[in-house]
Parts: structure tokens; sequence; C-alpha cells
């Protein structure tokens, strides 16, 4: 398996319609993806319940933050080729149905099928704050399995970034992911 993988959201709706959105490293692989999304989650029960998500990739790193932190109402479109929903703020979507899947007590690996790829905007790369956010958000993710000590190191080299190439919509997204740090943070306090 390639194991290169490549942060983006991904987008389902449940058997009754209900769309959700989470951020989710994914690997390419044979002209499909490769997903492996964790158990229990709302992703994985969507897709093994309609065989179909999308791939939206984006530069608007609130997203990524956002999700992390319970913003997760995003504006949608739908999908053209499958039934499911796109981020109207994707640069481009891959629709997807389920193809294989082999299951595993932890992280079942989802085997998805292109269907359908459109490209809206150009992607002309990451600035170093969005990357910063892509990586804060990934590190909110993980803040139960991480000690206290690795997340104040991780969180004041990411700053760097955040300081000196956030534009606007990169503040609002590292404000988000630096509250979630610091309520964990208290929560980590109040237990000890």
């Amino acid at each position: 398996m390639n194991d290169v993988i490549f942060e983006t959201v991904i987008t389902t709706q449940s058997a009754d319609g209900r769309p959700h959105v989470a951020p989710m490293g994914v690997r390419y692989q044979d002209g499909g993806v490769v997903l492996m999304p964790f158990k229990p989650s709302a992703t994985l029960d969507n897709i093994l319940a309609t065989g179909a998500a999308v791939l939206n990739v984006l530069s608007d790193t609130r997203v990524f933050a956002g999700c992390v932190t319970g913003r997760k109402t995003w504006p949608l479109l739908p999908a053209e080729k499958i039934t499911g929903v796109r981020l109207a703020c994707a640069l481009s979507h891959l629709e997807l149905r389920l193809a294989e899947q082999s299951d595993d007590a932890q992280r079942p690996v989802l085997h998805m099928a292109r269907v359908h790829a459109v490209s809206h905007a150009p992607f002309i790369g990451f600035n170093r704050a969005q990357a910063a956010v892509v990586e804060g958000a990934i590190l909110v993710s993980r803040l139960r399995m991480l000690p206290p000590d690795k997340v104040i190191s991780e969180m004041a080299y990411l700053q760097i970034a955040i300081d000196k190439t956030a534009g606007p919509e990169e503040h609002e997204a590292w404000g988000w992911i630096t509250e979630a740090v610091a309520q964990h943070g208290t929560s980590l306090k109040e237990k000890s």
C-alpha cells in the first residue's frame, strides 16, 4: 500500500440524508482512494450504509480546524454522480463508491473507486500558516493520546508559522485550535 497520506476532507451522508464533514488522511492507490476511518465514526457508518463518499480538496483550513473543534456545519452542494454532498469551498472534489472493505478492530480499510472528479478552482498550494493550521487540527484530534509537553512544544513551533504568514482565515482557525488545546489543558490539570 502507498504510505503517502494526503490531508483532505471527506463528506458523507447517513442513510436518512444527514450530512457529515470530517478531515481525513487518505491514500491514493491503484486509481482509487483508500480510507481508514476509526471505529466508531460517523464517516465509517455512513460509508457502510450508503456505499458512497466525497473527497474534498480545499485551501480553506478553517474547515479542518472547525471540524476538530466542534464546528462541523459548512456550506454544502449536491454531488453530481452519487447520492451525497460536497463542500461548497472545495477546489476540487472526487466522488467515490465503496469497492472493497477489510474489517479491523480499530481502523477498517475501505477501498473506494472513483466515480467522478471535478476541478472548481486551481490549488496554488498552502502557505506556512495554512499548513500549520492543518497540523494543529491533527494535533487537536489526538489530544487524548499525546503527553501535554509534546502538545505544548508542537503548538509553540506551529505558532511561528501563524505569526509570520497567517491571514484572517488562518488566524480564525488558529484561534479555535488554541482554544481547544487550552480547554484540554484545563481538563488535564483538573484531573491531576
